[in-house]
């Protein structure tokens, strides 16, 4: 066993404390990662909140970017010194995986989520005597050390320094999630008209990635004016204040009666979902990427769907991680994707701060640097 460090919540509604852990050695498709930093992402604050499932006591992070320590008989993919990036896994084999379309894995949520354990049911973590749920998203990124599956590690460019890897942290989740939904699923055609709801890290990468299209117009709605005004900086076109308003009226308002050709929901909040849809134009499409808790129903008009309008759920932006990671990187390192616009950087030992400021909305996207 390998002894590290993690950030563990032992009960919903709890802190995250530090305590010292021990990996279990690796899989055959299993690769050991020493991090150099992890995103902080508002799933994984959905579980101390107990709005996602996940078995606790355990550890969570799903945001991870290292050096790899060491690998597992069976890896091809990567080899001891690799810098890499930390993602979702998929079990490669199911008709999703094999046409391109991981994040659609028949066992997404039990290989990613519910489990807390591999998929034969044992644990990779361990406190003392005691078993920890880890194996969050294939990796459990709250840790100095992790052990990840094969098909959750990206290869970053090798005159990547270590001192880089810290701003392409967010690309494993929320960054690859709200540009996917653009780049991989709406796929906007020129002159189109997008509405982001939500400027969170998110809804922010939609926004980036939108500027790498040819739509005209990028409206970004949030209750939060620090956050629009950063939108406007990053490239959204207008912005909607929705407090006190009614979202779907000001869309029409901004596309002459004609409303949103696409949109991007990220909040999670089914009143913005069902105004949103309601102020879809004709052939437009809603990407569904805010997650409520778990039994929350929208409401729409059924006729106003078959003018070819439509309402498409979409996990981790239909991302098929080997190729678009390093799309993302390029992008970043081009200077069309401004990643650290978006970010803040805290020591791992101030995890608890880091999620307090990603609660209240003090900062988009907190990295932890250990």
């Amino acid at each position: 066993m390998s002894a590290t460090t993690a950030a563990v919540v032992s009960e919903q509604g709890g802190a995250f404390e530090l305590a010292e852990v021990q990996l279990t050695p690796p899989r055959p498709e299993e690769v050991r990662v020493r991090l150099v930093a992890t995103g902080v992402c508002h799933t994984d604050l959905s579980v101390v909140a107990g709005v996602t499932p996940f078995p606790l006591p355990g550890v969570l992070g799903h945001e991870g970017v290292g050096v790899v320590v060491e690998t597992g008989e069976r890896v091809t993919r990567t080899w001891p010194g690799d810098r890499v990036l930390l993602t979702f896994t998929s079990c490669g084999r199911c008709p999703a995986c094999r046409d391109g379309h991981p994040a659609y894995c028949d066992d997404h949520l039990s290989l990613n989520l519910l489990g807390g354990r591999r998929a034969d049911g044992s644990a990779t973590v361990r406190r003392g005597e005691a078993e920890l749920n880890a194996h969050f998203f294939g990796q459990s990124s709250f840790s100095r050390e992790v052990l990840a599956d094969e098909r959750g590690v990206v290869v970053l460019p090798a005159d990547l320094a270590e001192a880089d890897l810290p701003v392409l942290a967010p690309l494993g989740c929320g960054v690859q999630t709200g540009a996917g939904a653009v780049l991989n699923v709406l796929r906007p055609r020129p002159g189109a008209t997008l509405v982001v709801a939500g400027a969170g890290a998110v809804g922010l990468s939609a926004v980036m990635a939108a500027r790498m299209t040819a739509v005209s117009r990028i409206i970004v709605v949030d209750r939060l004016p620090e956050r629009l005004e950063l939108a406007l900086e990053l490239g959204a076109t207008d912005v909607v204040d929705t407090r006190g308003r009614d979202l779907g009226e000001d869309v029409r308002a901004l596309t002459g009666g004609r409303g949103a050709d696409h949109v991007v929901e990220t909040t999670g909040v089914v009143p913005v979902l069902d105004e949103l849809v309601g102020a879809l134009a004709v052939g437009g499409c809603c990407a569904v990427v805010g997650a409520p808790r778990t039994g929350s129903r929208g409401s729409f008009d059924v006729p106003r769907l078959l003018p070819g309008r439509t309402i498409r759920g979409v996990t981790l932006g239909d991302s098929e991680p080997e190729t678009f990671v390093p799309f993302l990187v390029d992008a970043y390192r081009r200077g069309v994707l401004p990643l650290d616009r978006i970010q803040r950087r805290y020591r791992f030992e101030d995890i608890n701060q880091a999620a307090a400021d990603a609660a209240s909305g003090k900062t988009v996207k907190p990295v932890l640097v250990f």
